[in-house]
């Protein structure tokens, strides 16, 4: 745990940082988890707070910002209007889909890169989910009527534009603790989304797609690994169907482009930068940052997230390491240790949500992080959104009257 002088002295190199740039995951770090996403909530001074940072404070999420599940309805139904959130710019900047959608302030919603074809195919797959979701249900739920299942559908089946999505909170909730029939849900359901790939193979889509599975444990093979559920643990809620290249350390990158363009007038890696011409590999990534940004230029980036996770294997005893943070905090930690800049990771426990998860107050580190583990938190917020948010707001006040005076 974290000396109160520690904080104070943690904040304080934030707020006098000469260049400062935020990068921030929103679902578990602004938001509280929650079984129905379309129940989330975003506490109004947090959107307030995120507008006084102006141009040194970005999201990154592997949610949306449009449609009727994207966060631009909770702003607006935070703000009790559908006009104030555009007419103030109050929309969250930032990269949404997990490196596809971008949207200034004002809402206005780019995502390059991505083909007509990709996106037609994309607006079907709800459509082809829906008859596979009703089979599985009725194999696990066979005393459930249409009526049920036509609830259940509504809540699982996300009809999201970049990334449609299972969710299987609703479902799990009808199993509670039977861990037989949750491990049963997750399988049936990753075999489901690898369905649809192989759908869109043969539609021509061979390199199109990748599953995105929330919270996993890692990569194997170029595929994510599903976090089964144990008796202490929920495991994995939700997997995305999304468009291949689409990873969160490239959203890094895309960011921090728009950043360095805004403040100096030139895009380091070229005005049409997107997810799809990204390095692929770390080592690319940096080397990429290297030959194209000045030292001077290069901020200090602070890493938001929740969603970082820890698995020891028994067959090995060794870790799978996951989580879909995971890949940008590492990231924005390897960068600041290459430009000297500083760079700081922040983790925040969210585990006091509707969705269970690992509890650093309960159980430590355990499941979220190791002793070998190469990502180190800087600061970590044992207490939920509620306690980063007030830091948040805090943070951004005293950073806007640090500019003024300085």
């Amino acid at each position: 745990m974290k000396t109160k002088q520690y904080i104070l002295d943690f904040q304080k190199r934030i707020i006098s940082a000469k260049n400062l740039l935020i990068i921030q995951d929103i679902d578990g770090v602004c938001i509280p988890l929650v079984k129905d996403p379309m129940t989330r909530e975003l506490e109004l001074k947090y959107i307030y707070a995120a507008k006084e940072l102006a141009d040194e404070f970005f999201v990154l999420t592997c949610g949306e910002h449009e449609g009727p599940r994207g966060v631009n309805r909770i702003i607006e139904r935070s703000l009790k209007s559908i006009i104030e959130p555009k007419k103030k710019d109050l929309y969250l900047r930032g990269l949404a889909a997990c490196g596809v959608e971008y949207q200034d302030n004002d809402g206005k919603v780019t995502y390059e890169g991505v083909s007509k074809k990709e996106i037609d195919f994309l607006s079907k797959v709800p459509g082809l989910m829906r008859p596979k979701f009703e089979l599985i249900v009725r194999n696990i739920f066979p005393n459930l009527n249409q009526e049920e299942i036509n609830f259940h559908a509504s809540k699982s089946i996300c009809e999201t534009r970049f990334s449609p999505t299972i969710n299987f909170n609703s479902l799990f909730e009808m199993v509670k603790t039977d861990l037989e029939k949750r491990q049963l849900i997750q399988k049936n359901f990753e075999k489901m989304m690898n369905e649809i790939i192989l759908t869109a193979e043969l539609k021509g889509l061979k390199n199109s797609f990748f599953l995105h599975i929330s919270p996993n444990i890692g990569n194997e093979n170029d595929k994510e690994i599903i976090k089964l559920s144990t008796k202490d643990d929920i495991g994995s809620t939700d997997i995305q169907l999304l468009i291949k290249g689409s990873v969160k350390d490239s959203g890094v990158l895309f960011l921090l482009n728009k950043y360095i363009e805004k403040k100096t007038g030139e895009a380091p890696f070229g005005s049409k930068f997107n997810f799809r011409n990204s390095p692929k590999s770390t080592k690319e990534k940096i080397d990429l940052c290297r030959k194209f940004i000045n030292v001077d230029d290069m901020p200090m980036i602070i890493g938001v997230g929740d969603t970082v996770t820890s698995h020891k294997k028994k067959k090995d005893d060794h870790y799978s390491r996951g989580g879909s943070d995971r890949s940008f905090l590492e990231f924005i930690q390897i960068l600041g240790k290459e430009f000297g800049s500083e760079n700081k990771i922040i983790y925040v426990d969210s585990s006091s949500g509707e969705v269970y998860r690992p509890s650093t107050n309960k159980t430590g580190f355990k499941g979220i992080s190791d002793n070998e583990d190469i990502l180190k938190f800087d600061m970590v917020f044992h207490n939920a959104p509620a306690e980063y948010i007030n830091w948040f707001i805090d943070l951004a006040n005293k950073r806007s009257n640090f500019k003024n005076v300085y």
